[in-house]
């Protein structure tokens, strides 16, 4: 006898819908499972087969096949478990075909029957609306993230046992709530933390306001880790569609804990400088899992003591820095995952830290200090829109009261220049992602502030990459300042985050 269940393919943060054939037959006793399955699907047999019999059926002594279609595509996860064990009950008879139907199935078996979350749950549901069926079965700890998707049921289950009384109408099904995960906006650093480093601070808030990517150099103890660690709390608040696709993103990486929802805060993801090419831009056995870049779309990724990273590492981020998705190809097949953050990187000016200190001095040799700086090559370097050299902290500052504005009242500001940048643009584009050709009609400079574009281009021998990013932080700052033009002082600001003695050192 033949059944049919549903359930998805994961590939990417993409969810593709997989019919699950299972065929009980005459022949010698064995469970096949055909249709391009992992190792790790192939080990379902027994999961299956224990689940079964621990939940009080009787597992069928025939032939038993499992058919995943479409068999090109690759099928990976513990999540066919149950639409596997549904299929042969309902082959042999202890399940109705038509209660089957319709309805897309994921979970992992525990071999007393028990059903445990599995990842991508989200991404199922997504999908399971977008094809029409009429809703998802998943295990009870995915429930909420799966409720997150409007206009379809959700079925949540504990045990094998659930979904058969379901299949019979013996059990109904509790009803589901989205969750979410807000973090009180009392728990987020504020930028008043910060004592000093006004320099530091605008530009971090030029950066929020644009999507730039900054620099921060300075002696150990002036501020970088706090000011990096600020930035989420300026930039706007999240749509839904962006904490949507976090989420999936999330649920995909099988990061969402259990009963977790819509993620609403901005990720901030810090790799340590040890992390592997496949733990920053995704990768691993099999179909590739999503990388740090991944897991911090729409939010930060910060990079502290840049110089330790290795080359390779840090040379791999230049086409995600430039398209925002990062493409990975492996003999299991490739995927591309979404990869637009704010990039934001730490160093010491030397490998002491005490190239530019006032207090201390540098005891680095010329070539120990052209060493350390050579790790960061020229490509790297020019795709880096601010540079900002902090300073020591004085007694005052450290003593003082707290200065500067509080992160409130800066990100009313940034939010006020990302409307005027949605407005100007269209869609959730802003200065940093607007294609060139669409930037130079939208940079309106005036006379004066066109003469000192010619001297910078001559004065500093600005790229083709460098002029597009230059005018992209003086279009940023003009909106700070709710002005339609770019001023000559809007693009002088925005030189001296170029010729800071920081940067100029960084890129030598």
């Amino acid at each position: 006898m033949l059944a049919k269940t549903e359930s998805v393919a994961l590939i990417g943060t993409e969810a593709y819908v997989v019919e699950v054939e299972v065929d009980v037959g005459t022949g010698v006793p064995r469970f096949a499972i055909v249709g391009l399955p992992s190792s790790t699907v192939r080990e379902s047999e027994q999961r299956v087969r224990s689940a079964i019999i621990s939940s009080g059926e009787s597992w069928p002594q025939q032939r038993i096949t499992a058919n995943l279609a479409p068999g090109a595509l690759r099928k990976e996860g513990t999540h066919f478990d149950l639409p596997m064990a549904l299929g042969v009950l309902a082959a042999s008879g202890r399940v109705a075909s038509e209660a089957l139907a319709g309805w897309i199935v994921v979970g992992e078996l525990a071999l007393d029957g028990s059903i445990r979350p599995v990842r991508g749950t989200l991404a199922a549901a997504i999908t399971c609306r977008e094809v029409g069926r009429k809703g998802i079965v998943c295990p009870a700890a995915n429930a909420g993230e799966a409720a997150l998707v409007e206009g379809i049921e959700v079925v949540p289950v504990t045990s094998l046992r659930d979904c058969i009384n379901w299949s019979k109408g013996r059990w109904q099904p509790p009803e589901v709530s989205p969750t979410s995960t807000v973090a009180p906006e009392s728990l987020c650093p504020d930028m008043t933390e910060v004592r000093g480093q006004g320099t530091a601070k605008r530009a971090l808030e030029i950066a929020a306001a644009g999507g730039h990517n900054l620099l921060l150099a300075g002696p150990p103890g002036s501020g970088k880790t706090m000011l990096a660690s600020r930035l989420p709390g300026i930039l706007p608040a999240m749509s839904l569609e962006e904490s949507l696709e976090v989420t999936r993103i999330s649920s995909v990486a099988g990061l969402l804990g259990e009963r977790a929802g819509l993620i609403t805060t901005r990720p901030f993801r810090a790799p340590h400088h040890h992390i592997s090419l496949a733990g920053l831009i995704g990768g691993g056995s099999g179909l590739p899992r999503p990388g740090e870049i991944s897991l911090a779309h729409h939010g930060v990724l910060f990079l502290d003591e840049l110089p330790l990273y290795r080359g390779e590492v840090l040379e791999s981020l230049r086409v995600p820095l430039e398209t925002g998705t990062v493409r990975i190809a492996r003999s299991a097949g490739a995927v591309c995952y979404p990869s637009r953050f704010s990039f934001i990187a730490a160093m010491n000016p030397c490998p002491c830290g005490y190239a530019c200190d006032t207090k201390r001095s540098c005891d680095c040799s010329d070539q120990r200090l052209t060493a350390y700086r050579a790790k960061l090559s020229g490509p790297f370097i020019d795709r880096m829109d601010l540079a900002v050299t902090l300073s020591r902290l004085t007694r005052k500052e450290l003593l003082g009261e707290p200065d500067g504005d509080p992160s409130s009242l800066i990100r009313a500001r940034v939010e006020d220049a990302r409307e005027l940048q949605a407005n100007r643009w269209g869609g959730s584009l802003n200065n940093a992602t607007m294609p060139t050709g669409r930037l130079r009609r939208g940079v309106r400079l005036t006379s004066e502030s066109r003469g000192l574009v010619g001297d910078a281009i001559e004065s500093l021998g600005l790229t083709g990459r460098g002029l597009d990013r230059l005018l992209r932080v003086a279009r940023t700052i003009a909106d700070l300042d709710d002005k339609r033009e770019v001023t000559g002082d809007h693009l002088g600001e925005a030189l001296s985050f170029r010729l800071q003695k920081g940067g100029a050192e960084v890129a030598a």
